[in-house]
């Protein structure tokens, strides 16, 4: 048993030895490969990166007809996502003031001039909000050895908000042009040289969308079975067909409908949304009824970093739905004029500013609107829209008026209540509410005064619904409960006694 016993002992120890030596050269290995093919940059670092989660601005190579060496599409690749990410990390540099990111983009000598500028910035207070939204890049120079490249940026959009103790100063977009070389390091290209060789003022002037529009008979549109839900897993072409049918023979002549923009894809729009939203302007074509698409729907952020990941969303619907021939008109975004107090009203107005140049950029055919929560907000970009929409529900005794008193303020563009409405809820959360025969009456009223001043009108909504996200109108019973009956249509699919009213027939 002992001589068994020191067998084992021998074998115990010339294995441990073994396994103790492999694991040095596999440790020894794995050190020499990586100091001979260089440290992984996702590893290196500082800010993580990820081009369609952070950012999209639009980039347009000039062909190439560069001296030195030719390029090809990899290396090409490689520079502009290089290029771009180095325009981002300076964009979150400045507006934190600090340097999380900069060494990984810029050379030393490039790092200097940002350094300088964070440090003065942090010792003033002073902080800058800042994007560009399109680059024209021209290849002018590709070294032999591919080591360096000279390239200049024409046309580039950059919008910047200064800030000096937490209040704007200064805020402006300018079209400027820049010369730069960059040099390729660790693996990768990092700026050289950035040089703003000329800057003017952006200059964003839009001619009015060529589609006219005409006395405007809707309203606003969502499945029963799907409210604010309606491209999701309940979403059924033939119900919304039958919807549509509904809404033709009552004798209105569009609908507005919302696209979430998180649901969507947010930036990486999903095919398979886009795919069922294109259905729905097919089925509403089929019934000859017209489209108003309000897009940015619960959404909130409006933050300018995130501006181009907002531009790239929109630009692949309104590219999509351009030429459709059920689209009405373009709605930007849905009560913005509510995010005014905890985004504040600067940061809400200039989004909207860009996201119409945006729309009017690759769609110069419809209209362009902002579906405002009241009419005291509507005046504001009032030049820049093609129809002034805003939203109505306080008593009708005040809407000729306030209808009137603004048509006078803008008197040459149309003007629409795109949601209008009132619910038909009194119970036990609102024992003092209307009953269905004070809606149906409240909506025979509106429609003579829609009637007697040629106003355009999309009321809230077709169905009650037997459920309201929380998101809509949030928690409390009694907003939930008054949410679900605004339908002409109740939950049971039996029309109330306001559908006589739906339209002035």
């Amino acid at each position: 048993m002992t001589g068994i016993n020191k067998n084992i002992l021998r074998i115990v120890l010339v294995g441990s030895y073994i396994a103790i030596i492999a694991f040095v050269i596999f440790g020894i290995s794995n050190l020499f490969s990586y100091l001979n093919t260089g440290a992984d940059r996702s590893s290196m670092l500082h800010t993580e990166i990820k081009k369609i989660d952070q950012y999209l601005p639009k980039l347009k190579w000039a062909p190439l007809k560069n001296e030195g060496r030719s390029m090809d599409a990899q290396t090409l690749n490689n520079i502009e996502h290089d290029y771009l990410d180095a325009w981002y990390v300076k964009h979150v540099a400045y507006k934190t003031n600090t340097t999380n990111g900069i060494d990984d983009y810029y050379t030393e000598n490039a790092r200097k001039n940002i350094f300088n500028t964070i440090e003065h910035n942090s010792s003033e207070n002073i902080s800058i909000e800042g994007t560009t939204l399109k680059h024209h890049p021209t290849l002018q120079f590709f070294s032999e050895d591919g080591q360096l490249i000279v390239l200049t940026d024409n046309n580039v959009i950059e919008y910047k908000r200064i800030y000096e103790n937490e209040a704007v100063i200064l805020e402006t977009t300018e079209v400027s042009t820049y010369k730069i070389i960059m040099l390729l390091e660790d693996g990768f290209w990092r700026i050289r040289h950035l040089i703003k060789e000329e800057s003017t003022d952006y200059k964003n002037e839009f001619a009015p969308a060529s589609n006219s529009i005409s006395t405007i008979k809707g309203i606003n549109y969502y499945p029963q079975a799907s409210p604010w839900d309606m491209f999701g897993n309940k979403f059924d072409t033939d119900t919304i067909s039958k919807d549509f049918k509904i809404i033709k023979d009552s004798g209105l002549n569009s609908i507005r409908i919302f696209v979430p923009y998180d649901d969507f894809g947010k930036a990486n729009v999903k095919p398979e949304k886009l795919n069922k939203l294109t259905q729905v302007l097919d089925l509403a074509e089929a019934e000859r009824l017209k489209v108003v698409v309000t897009l940015f729907d619960f959404y909130g952020d409006y933050s300018v970093l995130n501006w181009t990941l907002n531009q790239h969303h929109a630009s692949i619907i309104v590219s999509a739905l351009k030429n459709h021939s059920a689209l009405l008109a373009w709605d930007i975004k849905n009560e913005p004029n509510l995010d005014f107090k905890s985004r504040g009203k600067i940061n809400v107005v200039s989004w909207l500013n860009h996201m119409i140049d945006l729309v009017k950029s690759i769609d110069q055919k419809h209209p362009v609107t902002i579906g405002w929560s009241d009419a005291e907000s509507a005046t504001l970009l009032k030049d820049k829209l093609d129809i002034i929409t805003f939203h109505y529900y306080e008593n009708l005794d005040t809407l000729e008026k306030t209808y009137q008193d603004l048509k006078i303020e803008i008197p040459n563009k149309p003007l629409a209540i795109t949601e209008f409405g009132m619910s038909s809820y009194k119970g036990l959360w609102n024992p003092f509410g209307n009953n269905e025969n004070d809606q149906s009456n409240y909506h025979k009223k509106a429609q003579t005064i829609f009637s007697t001043n040629n106003i355009s009108f999309m009321s809230w909504t077709l169905y009650d619904f037997a459920e309201i996200p929380k998101e809509v109108v949030g928690r409390l019973p009694w907003r939930k409960r008054a949410q679900e009956r605004f339908g002409f249509i109740n939950q049971n699919g039996e029309t109330k006694p306001a559908f006589k009213h739906i339209s002035k027939k």
